[in-house]
């Protein structure tokens, strides 16, 4: 029977159509171009994300305050091997350290020791993060940590003041992630390096929701759009990459 041919009850072929036609726009993501084509909302999405999506990729949902026990958990040293992390980024005593996506300050204050001449700038989204990172910063003393409140777009990160800017577990939840990367462009010196510590998108193994992890390809796309060039990625972690790049000689800021 041809539904689409109905004599005797016409409504019924109206009514197809127009089921027809909605599930094709929701199958098609129902998408609403923003902010300069930049971005697209979609009405269907993954659950774990916001359904807004950036060069292909749907931004996944912040992990808020409520959750900051996870960044703080005793099987963190081995799981992610974070004191190698720090170690494998080269500081220098002098240097200035961005951490955007601070948190409780875990990767921060380990920063913070190896460049006792300099400081990190630890940046958060979350007063609530800002506090308790505060309180850490206090308790151990570390007077060469400045916490920075910075905005969904942006890092809030003086100009020409940064040597390297470090994203630990945090790009993939930006809600704006071009401006911020925008914003983290402008705060590096001239030849300044990013660091994104992701884990490995590439692996369906590692027991981390899909948008919670990226690939190589995805984040160096993203990278490149804000001028960055890739430099090296270090594969010494069991789980996550570590991605560098580096200020490009043409990019102002």
């Amino acid at each position: 029977m041809n539904f689409l041919r109905v004599k005797k009850y016409p409504w019924v072929r109206l009514v197809i159509i127009a089921l027809i036609l909605w599930l094709g726009l929701m199958l098609s993501g129902a998408g609403v171009v923003t902010n300069g084509n930049i971005y697209e909302q979609r009405t269907l999405h993954s659950p774990d994300g916001i359904g807004k999506f950036y060069m292909g990729r749907e931004i996944a949902q912040v992990m808020g305050h409520l959750g900051a026990s996870w960044l703080e958990r005793p099987s963190r040293e081995w799981e992610e091997q974070p004191a190698l992390l720090v170690e494998s980024l080269g500081l220098k005593p002098a240097d200035v350290v961005a951490d955007i996506g601070a948190g409780t300050g875990y990767i921060s204050l380990m920063m913070a020791q190896k460049v006792p001449q300099g400081k990190v700038l630890a940046v958060d989204v979350q007063p609530e993060m800002i506090e308790m990172l505060e309180n850490f910063k206090k308790r151990y003393n570390f007077e060469n940590v400045e916490t920075i409140l910075g905005t969904e777009s942006n890092p809030n990160l003086p100009e020409n003041s940064v040597d390297l800017a470090i994203m630990v577990d945090a790009y993939h939840e930006f809600a704006y992630p071009r401006e911020m990367m925008e914003g983290i462009v402008r705060g590096l010196k001239a030849r300044g390096r990013v660091v994104l510590v992701e884990y490995r998108g590439e692996n369906p193994f590692i027991a981390i929701k899909a948008l919670h992890k990226m690939t190589q390809k995805q984040v160096k796309k993203e990278m490149a759009a804000v001028g960055l060039v890739w430099k090296e990625t270090i594969g010494v972690l069991p789980q996550q990459h570590i991605l560098v790049f580096e200020k490009g000689k043409n990019v102002e800021g």
